[in-house]
């Protein structure tokens, strides 16, 4: 084993989830790293997300699940599909009991920026840098670099482009990459818990389903609050962004004539930020020479698995894994990162991508045979594949 003092000199450009749980697996194994982040401050915009099983194991073996929990909320009813026009249940899971029986974690719903924060935790402030736009990533021979506006030039022994889904790095690793657009638009909103109605701050995950529409709404900030995502045809205005906002009169005005309760919350709800879906395929490669790609960089992928922050971090623990066997080497290192990692998370795009179509089916035979099979179907095990996925397991 290679010793800390000649361990490689990593780069990890982007201070999101991804970023954050490269460098905390990393620093695990005994590796530095450097974030470079472009914002000023670790602040994570966004809302809500979800986090399974295979994302909740890999905080708790960081040692963060405690700091995490604090906030989070764990939810008790999963994948809760209800008719559009009267919200008639369709399925439902009971996660209190079998979710840690199959799965040995909990399911939780969080706001962003309390996994940011426990994933923070477990890395060094020195290791942290903010305000760091990149100007460019370019290669010298296999050699990735780093220029930052500051003036600052990087040249890493390992990158990782951990730079989200406009990332530099994926530009700069297999070329400009084009983007369609899915023709979905995504609203997300928060609604305070004394303003929700009673059914909207249940422990659960439920998911409204109509022609053209679905909507998901779930507590999350300590149940301070509930998290709604919303999902629409695309104007010709929507951006692919986090920080566009729509008034609260479009989002109303998408989901008119459904079931009132809903029409309510919605109503209730802070000023909705707005965003299109870009659609991408599956990657066919991630590396060039001593770089990487990781989280939204590689595979972005539609959010209606709800595995996009887990499969950041499960990128992330596998990376570590990688370098740890094999720190003389790191290209092969990430040549089997990239092996192990690029199937799975293809998958994942390729069956999130599928569940566009299927939750916004118009009402006919297609729809009822959905809605039969979603009331004969148990997501929690059929979803195996998903949840009990285990990092040390994989790369051994």
């Amino acid at each position: 084993m290679t010793s800390t003092e000649e361990r490689p000199k990593i780069a990890i450009l982007g201070g999101g989830i991804g970023g954050l749980a490269a460098a905390a697996f990393l620093r695990a194994k005994g590796f530095d790293s450097d974030v470079y982040e472009q914002a000023t401050a670790l602040t994570e915009v966004g809302a809500g997300l979800v986090v399974a099983p295979n994302a909740a194991r890999l905080l708790r073996r960081l040692g963060v699940l405690d700091r995490f929990v604090k906030r989070a909320v764990q939810m008790e009813v999963g994948w809760e599909f209800r008719r559009w026009e009267n919200g008639a249940v369709l399925s439902a899971e009971n996660l209190q009991g079998e979710c840690l029986r199959l799965y040995s974690e909990h399911t939780y719903a969080a706001h962003r920026a309390d996994l940011l924060d426990a994933l923070r935790s477990a890395v060094p402030e020195h290791s942290i840098h903010l305000g760091k736009r990149c100007g460019s990533v370019e290669f010298e021979g296999d050699q990735a670099v780093l220029r930052f506006e500051d003036g600052e030039t990087v040249r890493p022994d390992i990158l990782i482009g951990a730079d989200g889904v406009h990332s530099r790095v994926r530009n700069a690793v297999i070329g400009p990459t084009r983007a369609r657009e899915s023709g979905i638009c995504a609203f997300r909103a928060l609604v305070p818990a004394e303003k929700a109605p009673d059914f909207a701050r249940r422990r659960a995950q439920t998911l409204w389903i109509g022609p053209d529409r679905h909507l998901v709404h779930y507590p999350v900030s300590g149940e301070g609050y509930v998290n709604l995502v919303a999902f629409a045809p695309a104007g010709a205005s929507s951006i692919e962004s986090w920080t566009a906002t729509a008034a609260l009169e479009e989002l109303l005005d998408e989901f008119a004539g459904w079931d009132q309760r809903l029409v309510e919350l919605i109503r209730a709800a802070e000023t909705p930020g707005r965003w299109a879906l870009l659609d991408r395929e599956p990657l066919d490669h991630w590396n060039r020479g001593n770089a990487t790609l990781l989280g939204d960089a590689a595979h972005p992928m539609f959010p209606f698995f709800a595995q996009g922050a887990a499969q950041a971090i499960e990128d992330g623990a596998v990376l570590a894994l990688c370098l740890a066997a094999d720190p003389d080497d790191p290209i092969a290192a990430l040549e089997r990162y990239e092996g192990l990692r690029r199937p799975r998370t293809a998958r994942l795009q390729e069956v999130s991508h599928g569940r566009s179509h299927i939750n916004h089916l118009p009402d006919g035979p297609e729809q009822q045979a959905r809605d039969l099979a979603y009331s004969q179907a148990d997501p929690l095990r059929a979803n195996g594949w998903i949840y009990e996925y285990d990092p040390e397991g994989a790369v051994s």
